[in-house]
C-alpha cells in the first residue's frame, strides 16, 4: 500500500486492528469481522508499527518472550520458539543484548521476528524498513520474501517504490483516504504510463519543453525541480532529436512504479497529517 504523506496508510493499519473506527463500511479479515471479531483476528495477526515498540529494559530474548505473553501463551510455548526467531532475524549472538546496544536495523529485524512469535496468518507492517541504510533494507527485504515463500500474507505500506515493486504481489494506491488504483505492479504501469522515461537535466533543459523538434516525440513532458521528463512510447525518434543537444546530460529508462505514484497522486510536498 503506497500513497502519500497523510494519504491514510497508517489509519488503515489501525482500523484493521480496532485502534480507529472507519467513518463507513466493514472491515473483514481472514474472514472475520473487526470489530465484533477483534479477539480472534489480533490472535492471528502480527504487528510491526512505523515506531519503535521494543521494551528497552528487557533483552532481546525477553522481548520475544513478553511480547509473547500478550497473546495468552504459556512461556513453555514461547521460550523454544525463541532461538529460531533470533536465527530468522540473524540475531542470536544478541540475544542478551538490550534494545539500546544494538542498530536500527537490528532492532526492526527484532520487531518483524517478535511479531512471528504467535505464528500469524497476516502480517501487518507499516513502513519497516524506514530509516534503514541499504544494506539493512536489503536484508529485510530477504526476510520479507522468505516469509512469503512460507505462504504467510503481508500487507505492507512504504514510501520506498522500489521496496513496493520488488516485494508486492498487488499494489494499492491510496490517496486523500480513498483507493485510486490496484493491481499487480508491472499491469498497473503498463495501464497508466507511457512505456519509455527520458530525464534531461543540466543548463539549458528547461527551454526543451518548448522546443517541438522534441517534444513532438513525447506524449507527456513533465517538469520536476531541474529535471524534464518526457514520456513515450517511441523512444528511438526522440533520442535521436535530443542529439541536437549534445551538452545536456540524458537518462533513457523504462517507465516504474516511481512514475506511476507521481502521475496519480502529483508532484507537490505533502505535509504529515
Amino acid at each position: 500500500m503506497i500513497g502519500p504523506n497523510g494519504a491514510g496508510k497508517t489509519t488503515t493499519i489501525r482500523m484493521c486492528l480496532g485502534q480507529t473506527a472507519p467513518d463507513s463500511g466493514e472491515i473483514e479479515i481472514l474472514g472475520l469481522r473487526m470489530p465484533k471479531d477483534a479477539s480472534a483476528i489480533k490472535a492471528r495477526l502480527g504487528v510491526v508499527s512505523q515506531f519503535d515498540t521494543l521494551d528497552p529494559d528487557f533483552t532481546l530474548e525477553e522481548n520475544i518472550l513478553v511480547y509473547g505473553r500478550y497473546f495468552g501463551m504459556k512461556a513453555a510455548q514461547i521460550t523454544p520458539r525463541i532461538p529460531k526467531l533470533l536465527e530468522f532475524a540473524s540475531l542470536t549472538s544478541k540475544a542478551k543484548s538490550k534494545p539500546n546496544e544494538i542498530s536500527g536495523g537490528m532492532k526492526r529485524r527484532l520487531s518483524l521476528a517478535r511479531s512471528l512469535v504467535n505464528d500469524p496468518d497476516l502480517l501487518l507492517l507499516d513502513e519497516p524498513t524506514t530509516g534503514l541504510d541499504p544494506q539493512a533494507r536489503h536484508l529485510m527485504w530477504e526476510r520479507l520474501q522468505m516469509l512469503t515463500g512460507q505462504g504467510k500474507s503481508i500487507l505492507l505500506t512504504t514510501h520506498f517504490m522500489d521496496e513496493a515493486e520488488r516485494l508486492c504481489h498487488r499494489l494499492l494506491v491510496i490517496d486523500h483516504g480513498k483507493k485510486i488504483a490496484e493491481g499487480r505492479p508491472r499491469e498497473l504501469i503498463a495501464q497508466h504510463l507511457e512505456s519509455d522515461v527520458v530525464e534531461i537535466y543540466g543548463v539549458g533543459a528547461m527551454a526543451l519543453q518548448h522546443e517541438s523538434s522534441v517534444t513532438q516525440h513525447a506524449a507527456r513532458v513533465e517538469i520536476s525541480g531541474e529535471t524534464l521528463f518526457l514520456y513515450t512510447r517511441q523512444a528511438a525518434p526522440l533520442l535521436a532529436a535530443l542529439q541536437a543537444f549534445p551538452l545536456l546530460r540524458t537518462l533513457h529508462r523504462p517507465a516504474n512504479l516511481e512514475d506511476l505514484f507521481l502521475k496519480l497522486t502529483g508532484r507537490q510536498i505533502r505535509e504529515d497529517g
